[in-house]
């Protein structure tokens, strides 16, 4: 499990994390999302012990990283691109990573082919595509076997053959009651693979939930509705109060925004009208984080300036160094 608790970051003037607290359960697997220099990388490199915090603490499994007995046996963690060797091999590289953790050797096999990487296991790392460097950073998080799982950005790069693969390992190690953190800018992929999320803006927590409780509280936009009566159908809606947009036109598509599936269809039913389709229309995970973090935004279209509040950009989610 992994906590922050009033978790804070100054760097100089610029307040980057501000008393953040949230937590990432066993068994499931937790979004950390938030617009660009929201604080993300910041938060996760306070967690791995790579920053210090100002104030407050980040714990895993109740402890410190830098007070737990086995590190790469209790969390792993790919948090930055481009720090592998480019002329080492792929099993160079993480047999060298093996014996500083004091890991066993027959491990390097097992992730090499775990990630896909067995094939390509004495070719250079520096010869290796974006989604390959992908690949093994997360072969060298699952090195020591880990019960805590903390990746940032663990689909980028990655073809849709490995975005398949990454939802599936996710997923399985979830089932096997680990704790995994992600982050991605990708929410179409964090909603289809994750149970909760925690949202940050500008160094503050926005929101945590699961997936369900979002969902539940986003509510739906509309209900909609292809019919060949359809004038009919817009009349009967407004006489019951409903608010109704309709597009006449060769399809004849009727949006019911106060009504769900069920009731129109009833509605329907009673005055004898044809239906030939019937959606409800669910706010996605993207609707509702543009929704959340509107305020929260460091740069915006149309040539605006950043923030006097902002937090500098630095880092891939605009962090400070």
């Amino acid at each position: 499990m992994i906590t922050a608790e009033n978790l804070t970051k100054r760097y100089g003037k610029t307040l980057a994390v501000d008393a953040l607290s949230f937590s990432a359960p066993r068994g499931a697997i937790t979004a950390f999302l938030g617009p660009n220099g929201a604080g993300k990388s910041t938060t996760m490199r306070m967690v791995m012990g790579l920053d210090r915090p100002s104030r407050g603490s980040a714990l895993i499994d109740g402890k410190r990283v830098q007070d737990l007995p086995a590190v790469p046996r209790t969390v792993g963690a790919m948090l930055e691109m481009g720090n592998h060797q480019p002329r080492m091999s792929a099993r160079a590289y993480l047999g060298w990573q093996a014996h500083s953790a004091r890991l066993p050797r027959t491990r390097v096999s097992e992730v090499l082919e775990l990630t896909g990487l067995a094939s390509a296991a004495r070719r250079q790392v520096g010869s290796f595509s974006l989604g390959m460097r992908q690949r093994l950073g997360i072969a060298s998080a699952l090195l020591g076997d880990p019960e805590n799982l903390i990746l940032d950005e663990p689909i980028n790069g990655l073809d849709p053959q490995g975005v398949l693969w990454v939802r599936s390992l996710l997923t399985h190690l979830a089932a096997q009651g680990r704790t995994i953190f992600i982050s991605s800018h990708l929410l179409a992929e964090v909603e289809a693979v994750a149970d909760r999320i925690v949202v940050i803006g500008r160094g503050r927590l926005i929101t945590e939930c699961s997936m369900a409780e979002l969902r539940e509280r986003a509510g739906t936009r509309a209900t909609i509705v292809s019919t060949p009566d359809a004038k009919k159908l817009v009349r009967v809606l407004r006489e019951d109060g409903a608010q109704v947009e309709s597009e006449l036109s060769a399809q004849e598509v009727v949006r019911v925004f106060d009504r769900s599936a069920s009731q129109v269809g009833e509605m329907a039913a009673e005055h004898s009208l044809r239906l030939h389709g019937l959606l409800q229309e669910k706010v996605t995970l993207e609707q509702a984080f543009m929704e959340l973090t509107a305020g929260a935004v460091e740069f915006r279209d149309g040539g605006q300036e950043p923030s006097a509040t902002a937090v500098p950009s630095a880092m891939s989610d605009g962090d400070p160094q």
